[in-house]
């Protein structure tokens, strides 16, 4: 199987956030989640100055662009491809040229590999993020993604949640 690497997928504009939701429900629907890993609108937090008020928001760094972290084939090519919305991949013709490490590294998505000490079956506690202080048995781990499954009690029953490995340490 070849390695996942980061595409840049064109979209109309303003849909960049509707591609990204169309692509992880499809993702979900079609159980592709080993080969498409990640789908990104990069954001970025600037500061404007409106009536002499300054206020931070968060504006698209690339608007129309869309990032995705996948393997390349005929299938994931089809999926994306054909999403509502996308207009298609960055690349010469329709051929997909992926990001080299040099164009990742200002972006600030390529991830550190992280070592962990955990397994599946493992009880950890979440801390940090909105399941802080919660203790749960991890289910599933996805190394590519770096995270983890584990069931937290919801409501009086169990629901799988996916955290990152960062965000949990082992009892």
């Amino acid at each position: 199987m070849s390695e996942a690497k980061w595409y840049v997928v064109h979209t109309y504009s303003g849909y960049e956030n509707k591609v990204k939701a169309n692509i992880d429900k499809t993702i979900e629907n079609r159980h592709l989640e080993d080969q498409i890993l990640e789908v990104r609108v990069p954001m970025q937090d600037v500061v404007e100055l409106k009536n002499g008020v300054q206020k931070a928001v968060s504006k698209k760094m690339f608007p129309g662009y869309v990032m995705i972290h996948m393997i390349m084939n005929d299938d994931t090519w089809y999926v994306v491809r054909n999403t509502r919305g996308v207009t298609g991949f960055v690349g010469p013709g329709s051929k997909p040229v992926p990001l080299t490490d040099e164009e990742m590294a200002p972006l600030g998505i390529q991830k550190e590999e992280i070592v962990v000490d955990f397994e599946e079956g493992d009880t950890v506690t979440v801390v940090a993020g909105a399941w802080e202080g919660t203790v749960g048995v991890i289910q599933a781990m996805n190394t590519q993604k770096q995270s983890l499954t584990i069931n937290v009690e919801l409501f009086g029953r169990e629901t799988p949640v996916e955290i990152s490995f960062k965000e949990v340490k082992k009892m």
